[in-house]
């Protein structure tokens, strides 16, 4: 397979990954055009090589900006703006956990924390099945939270600890 080949279904199959992380194809074939890319590229060129819209690539590249992934590059006597993808698949994952939960897990937890305060007679069988589902929701919802807090720290904590052996 030849490296164009290689690409294109490296960059077909991140695209279907992504959709079931929660985010569009475009959005993530936009991430894996950018994270294969030898040097940053221009909204053109994503355009050209993915066959995408200037207003779906706009649109998808701002969102990745947004989400940490992508970093707007200035190029010292160009006036088009260039792009460029976090290519650490570490930092990758850190930061797409740190979104999903952020728009997914903290707007549950919030919800479940209000349901749980639930008016009614407590030895009703229906108060008390319902109390017992959200309860047990409630404690996987933080057990989660808590297991991706450790995740996304774990790699602050490496951040801090490398930048303070830079100066020992």
């Amino acid at each position: 397979m030849n490296l164009t080949e290689a690409k294109a279904q490296f960059i077909q199959s991140w695209g279907i990954l992504g959709s079931q992380w929660g985010i569009n194809r475009t959005m993530a074939q936009i991430h894996a055009l950018l994270v294969v890319a030898a040097k940053p590229l221009t909204t053109e060129e994503i355009m050209e090589q993915l066959s995408v819209s200037r207003g779906n690539t706009n649109m998808n590249v701002r969102e990745l900006i947004d989400w940490g992934l992508v970093d707007k590059v200035i190029i010292k006597g160009e006036r088009k703006e260039f792009f460029s993808a976090e290519k650490d698949i570490w930092k990758v994952a850190t930061l797409i956990m740190y979104q999903r939960k952020k728009r997914e897990l903290d707007p549950m937890v919030k919800v479940l924390n209000q349901l749980s305060e639930i008016e009614g007679d407590k030895e009703d069988e229906n108060v008390k099945a319902f109390t017992e589902a959200i309860g047990n929701i409630k404690k996987f919802a933080g057990q989660a939270e808590k297991t991706l807090d450790t995740i996304i720290k774990a790699e602050e904590n490496w951040f801090w600890s490398s930048f303070i052996k830079l100066f020992k």
